[in-house]
């Protein structure tokens, strides 16, 4: 070798870093496979680049010109391999930036968004991050900030006061009593024993006033990058009442249209279906309804079970509809029938409802109803507890503004 290439040899050994990295094959494996993966990031690449160059005996120095970063760099992740391994190439934690906002002020902040504003004499109905940001400023909590870091704070215990969510609360006396019929009812049991094989239960309901309203212009189907286009503008075509029974255990709807809701147009769909099988030979029909005017009280009790024996008349709560799953079915029209609204007349109303029926009662099957009466004790328990606790801590309203 020559007198030269010995001291190109000598000065790059000089140069060459005293952390001699040796890989194992899974380590090779692991390296070549971040190298070639396509989602991995730029850094990651890097340093794998780095460390397996420097396990093939390249000096940093050439490293650092092979990849275009300094020699400092390339000692840098070497170093960290050499001394732990693959984990060595994870960013080490980094205190960042610190905190602005002390937790108490942050707690306080998420104090005022979980008030309303009306305790704390602002004239407004809900929080805006802007007006939470600015109350929190009038009230002192902190000297400035934004309404984005209003909204970071929020979200880490998914606080939003904007938003709010409609509800009623039982108030009937005898809630949880009717309320566990029906329950029972769903689960196959009245008065602690369970149903027969030739024991229905059918929900009824009625849909009021479903309006016909022809389009000015003709409906336009859906296009390419073009949604459906409904014309704004009508005419109205008259209205229509729809009355269906549900088959809670079977998953099957019989229902009809009349001019209006009443007790002449309910018997006729309880005579539509009681004089159908299997429900004309049953031994027993229950008949779960809401407390509408067409079914309401004892009178609609007795006037049922003189004309249909079989038939017996099961109210729910005042205010709980939602225990009649008729209203299930009734959603599923209004999404793939009702809208968008689009009808010549009451006649096409009518004829797209009967249709409806027939295609929904080839596939259907009952809805997967778990509500029990435990979850009703439980949820009656929660609300006897936090009205407890309401009226334990109900305070006049103070306005906190310095």
């Amino acid at each position: 070798m020559s007198g030269r290439m010995l001291v190109w040899q000598n000065s790059l050994v000089s140069m060459c870093s005293r952390d001699q990295v040796v890989l194992s094959d899974a380590e090779r494996a692991v390296l070549t496979a971040v190298v070639a993966r396509p989602r991995a990031t730029q850094r990651q690449v890097l340093r794998a680049r780095i460390v397996l160059a420097a396990a093939d005996r390249v000096p940093s120095v050439v490293i650092a010109a092979r990849l275009g970063i300094c020699d400092d760099t390339v000692r840098k992740w070497r170093g960290r391999f050499c001394r732990k391994r693959m984990a060595g190439l994870v960013d080490a934690p980094r205190s960042g930036r610190p905190a602005k906002f002390t937790p108490v002020q942050q707690a306080q902040v998420k104090a005022i968004a979980c008030e309303l504003p009306a305790s704390r004499g602002v004239p407004l109905s809900r929080w805006s991050s802007w007006e939470l940001a600015c109350e929190a400023i009038a009230a002192g909590v902190v000297t400035d900030i934004s309404p984005a870091t209003v909204r970071r704070l929020l979200a880490g215990d998914a606080l939003k006061p904007w938003r709010y969510r409609s509800w009623i609360a039982p108030r009937a006396p005898d809630f949880a009593a009717k309320a566990a019929v029906v329950l029972d009812l769903y689960a196959r049991i009245f008065d602690g024993k369970p149903l027969g094989e030739n024991e229905f239960v059918v929900c009824a309901d009625e849909k009021t006033s479903i309006q016909a309203r022809c389009r000015c212009h003709p409906t336009l189907p859906p296009g390419l990058a073009r949604l459906m286009r409904v014309e704004h503008e009508y005419e109205r075509g008259g209205a229509v009442a729809y009355l269906a029974a549900w088959d809670v255990h079977r998953g099957k709807v019989l229902g009809r249209c009349a001019p209006t809701t009443g007790i002449v147009p309910f018997a006729a769909l309880v005579e539509q279906v009681m004089t159908q099988q299997p429900y004309a030979s049953a031994d027993r029909v229950f008949w779960v309804v809401d407390n509408g005017s067409s079914h309401r009280g004892q009178a609609a009790v007795d006037r049922l079970q003189t004309a249909w024996p079989t038939a017996h008349l099961i109210h729910t709560p005042v205010h709980a509809s939602w225990l009649n799953q008729c209203e299930i079915y009734f959603s599923v029209v209004q999404r793939k029938v009702l809208t968008p609204n689009d009808f010549y007349d009451t006649a096409d109303i009518e004829a797209r409802l009967a249709a409806f029926e027939d295609l929904y009662n080839f596939a259907s099957r009952p809805f997967k109803w778990r509500y029990t009466t435990k979850d009703l004790g439980e949820l009656l328990d929660r609300l006897a507890a936090h009205e407890a606790t309401s009226h334990a801590v109900a305070l006049p309203p103070t306005n906190l503004r310095t």
